[in-house]
């Protein structure tokens, strides 16, 4: 395995690990919990504003995954869709670029 691919592999398991630390640790209090959770990521302008630009990065992650395994018939690659949309464009971003990065059989 290439370092390139290796270093893909790294950042999809910090992009999954550092966020989920902080979004458990959210869930895990007792006073908050999901619905406060999405309200917190529309708390103000700049969480809106993050969270706005998070969604935009996953929607072109995701069409751009479709497009290029239709070309490419990569079909391990559309593993990034569920990543993206359950954990996160940190992992699912990551995740697609070392799956693409593969010889494709």
């Amino acid at each position: 395995m290439s370092g390139l691919r290796l270093t893909y592999l790294a950042l999809a398991v910090i992009g999954t690990v550092w966020p989920m630390y902080y979004f458990l640790i959210w869930l895990r209090d007792p006073d908050h919990g999901l619905p406060s959770l999405l309200a917190a990521w529309l708390a103000n302008p700049a969480t809106t504003g993050l969270t706005a630009d998070l969604v935009v990065s996953a929607t072109a992650l995701i069409i751009w995954c479709v497009a290029e395994t239709r070309v490419r018939r990569n079909w391990p690659a559309l593993w990034t869709i569920p990543a993206t949309l359950c954990i996160g464009v940190s992992f699912g971003l990551p995740l697609y670029l070392f799956l693409r990065t593969r010889p494709v059989t």
